[in-house]
This record gives C-alpha cells, sequence and structure tokens, in this order.
C-alpha cells in the first residue's frame, strides 16, 4: 500500500512536470513536430498548433497535481457525472 501511494506521487510529479515542460517549450513542439491541422483550423489561423500544444501541458500539470492531491478519481467522476447519471451515486 505504501509503495503505491509513493508511486502515485512520483507518477503525478513527473507528468506534472512533463506537462510544465511541453507548455514552456510548446515553440520547440511546433519546429520538431510540425502543425496539426485539426488545431490549426479549429484553434486559430497560425497560432492553432502553439495553443494546442499548451493546452496539452497545462492539461498534463493538472492531471499530474490531482494525481498527487490523490484527487484525480474525484475530479473524473465530478467531471462525467452529469453524462452518466449513475456517477453520482459513486
Amino acid at each position: 500500500m505504501k509503495l503505491l501511494f509513493h508511486m502515485r506521487i512520483f507518477a503525478g510529479l513527473v507528468i506534472s512536470i512533463a506537462g510544465i515542460f511541453i507548455t514552456m517549450k510548446s515553440e520547440w513542439f511546433y519546429e520538431n513536430m510540425g502543425s496539426i491541422p485539426w488545431a490549426e483550423q479549429w484553434l486559430g489561423s497560425s497560432g492553432g498548433s502553439r495553443l494546442f500544444y499548451k493546452l496539452m501541458g497545462v492539461t498534463a500539470t493538472f492531471i499530474g497535481f490531482f494525481m498527487v492531491t490523490g484527487l484525480l478519481g474525484k475530479f473524473i467522476l465530478w467531471a462525467l457525472s452529469p453524462f452518466f447519471a449513475g456517477l453520482k451515486g459513486a
């Protein structure tokens, strides 16, 4: 049980650090991985891919922090409860 606790914290910190890195280095990701056509179409004319990389990094950072604090499961249940009525009683 203690190992699982430490693994959750370690994995959450790694995901948070990766998310921060993706957010800070979105231009590097854009230059090396190229543009994302879907993001260019729906998120902006020439900055859509950069915005997508930043949103992906911020999302990863929040998921990592939720893992560290043990709130990931509760957040997922809260976010999905409007779509699935059975999750409200969980």
